[in-house]
Order: structure tokens, then sequence, then C-alpha cells
């Protein structure tokens, strides 16, 4: 993959990364087309990370569908599929971490110990692996995406991070490969993570900054759907994740089932 890269770097050639997890869906599509209208050549690796998994989450199951993937890449324009092993990324005896401290450490971080520093770690892996000019994520891990931002101001690497749009059903629900998990009935539940983030963002246009009235907004929504348990709901600046802020931020268990969604109130939702 390195080799491959830097050809096409010595030719003068952009290159654009898309990490993703496989189980490819629309959202993943739209970071694929980003990628194509800003690179010459566009990667997009696919590798279930073990080690941002916590002992009791869903590495086993997580969704795998190699013939989609491959089918939906196909007709996309992507120029290279990046598909390591996990003995590639983590030979025996491989123990280094790489820890992201505070915006890491809030929310996702607390509630999943070990989430964060297994993704800094891969992305680190897949950055000196594929070499980018540019990195596309989606907004929807909006933690996430300010980890790894943290990540390359820390840590010099010469790479832009592009973070695109949330993408959505047409009822409001943020694509997310874990969707698929969902029976009917919490499918439906599903959608109140959208519309509580809606109403309050109905709130925040008329005026509401009062982080405990937005809070309460959120989760009255939530409530109102009986399969809906609530982990979290919280406003919060978007690049350190502590209050106050602008951003609302969501996780949920429906089911067996955790979701999670955000928006910025400063902007209209969509739909």
């Amino acid at each position: 993959m390195l080799a491959a890269s830097r050809r096409w770097r010595a030719q003068g050639l952009t290159v654009g990364l898309v990490p993703t997890m496989g189980a490819l869906h629309a959202g993943h599509l739209s970071l694929i087309e980003a990628a194509r209208a800003e690179n010459a050549i566009t990667v997009v690796s696919i590798f279930v990370n073990p080690i941002q998994f916590g002992p009791s989450e869903d590495f086993a199951r997580y969704p795998r569908d190699p013939a989609h993937d491959a089918d939906l890449l196909n007709g996309a324009g992507v120029d290279a599929v990046y598909r390591p092993s996990v003995d590639v990324m983590y030979p025996p005896g491989s123990n280094t971490r790489v820890h992201v401290s505070g915006v890491a450490d809030s929310l996702e971080g607390a509630a999943r110990p070990g989430h964060f520093e297994g993704v800094a770690t891969v992305v680190s892996k897949l950055f000196t692996a594929v070499e980018p000019d540019r990195a596309y994520f989606g907004q929807k891990d909006a933690q996430q995406a300010a980890v790894v931002n943290r990540l390359g101001r820390d840590l010099d690497f010469p790479i832009e991070i592009r973070v695109c749009p949330t993408v959505r059903e047409a009822d409001g629900l943020a694509l997310s490969s874990r969707n698929a998990y969902l029976g009917p009935d919490e499918r439906r539940a599903a959608v109140s993570l959208s519309s509580a983030l809606g109403l309050a963002a109905t709130a925040y246009a008329a005026g509401e900054r009062r982080p405990e009235q937005l809070r309460k907004v959120l989760c009255e929504r939530l409530a109102a759907e009986s399969l809906v348990q609530v982990e979290y709901a919280e406003v919060v600046d978007p690049e350190t994740f502590t209050p106050p802020g602008s951003l609302a931020v969501l996780a949920v268990r429906i089911g067996k089932t955790r979701l999670i969604d955000n928006h910025d109130l400063s902007k209209v939702f969509p739909g």
C-alpha cells in the first residue's frame, strides 16, 4: 500500500483516504464521493479494528459483508482498497497504543474505556501505511472526528482531515452499520434520536441557550420511546466535547443495539 501511494504521489497525484470498517452504506459512499472530488486517487481501507472494541462489545458480530462491499466499491470509482489483516496491523508482541487526552476522555471515551485509544492507534497506522494528502470521516462520529483532528495536529501528520455531513434515511435516522441489528419496532423507536435533535435545534433557534433546558428537550423526546435507554444526552463544545457549546450529542441503547447521533444546534436540522 505504501509503495503504491508513494508512486502516485511521485507522479504529482494527490491521495485521499476513506477509513472504514466495512459493511458499507450510503454514508461511506458520500465520503468516497468527497474524496474523489478533491483527489486524483481515492483509497478505501476496510479493517474491523479489534482494539477499539471493549470485551463485552460487538466485535464478533459486527456486520461483515465483503461481497456487498466489493460491489459498492466497484461502482464507486475507487482506485485502491486496503484490507490489512489483524496480524499485519498488530503483529505478535505489538503493545504500543496512542492515547489522545482531553477530547477523548468524556462521553464516548467514558462510556467505552479504551475505545478512542484503539481508534487513535489504528488511524495512526493507516495514515502511516497510506500517507494520504487528505482523510475523510463522517460527522455522525463527531467525537471520533474531533479526536482524529487533535491526533493529526499533535503528531504533525501532514494530512488534511475532512469531516463530511451525516447521511440520513428519509425519516431522519443517521446511517450506521449497526442499524442492521434493529428489529422493526426498534427501527421505529430509533427515529427518536433525530427527532430529539430536531426539537433541540428548534428550541435553540428560538433563543434557548441554557444547557440544562436543551438537555431536557432531548431527554423528554427520547423518554417518550419505551424501547430507548439513554446513556447520555449533552450539549457540548464541538472541539473539546465539554460544556457549554452548541453540539448536541446522544448515545442510547435500543434492545441490544447502541446508537449515537449528534447535531450542531446552531444549524437547521435537515428535513
